[in-house]
């Protein structure tokens, strides 16, 4: 039986596979860009978000601060996922109040 919406935010096709592989008791919803992303998260109120950084045009950043700001999607938890591992990258994911998981899902 499937349970809660998962919302993967991913520039990543192959990425988005595996994770969906991966989650498959779980009704997941994808997005290919950050803007789609909050577009999807503000129409389907998901359980949670699982968020890349580094994408093109919009990064996770700038998504995760969108949705934090917006009183319809603040509450809604989001974990970075991401290949960045430097110290850089960790400071800014926990600055803007988010649990973060720094991994490749291709790994």
């Amino acid at each position: 039986m499937k349970q809660n919406m998962i919302l993967i935010i991913d520039d990543n096709a192959i990425n988005i596979q595996i994770l969906v592989h991966s989650l498959h008791d779980f009704d997941t919803i994808t997005a290919h860009n950050g803007k789609m992303g909050i577009q999807r998260a503000k129409f389907s109120l998901p359980d949670l978000i699982l968020l890349d950084i580094k994408m093109p045009g919009m990064d996770g950043y700038e998504v995760c601060e969108h949705l934090k700001a917006d009183e319809q999607t603040r509450d809604i938890p989001i974990i970075f996922i991401s290949a960045l591992s430097n110290s850089f990258d960790k400071v800014k994911a926990f600055s803007v109040g988010e649990l973060t998981i720094l991994l490749n899902p291709l790994k």
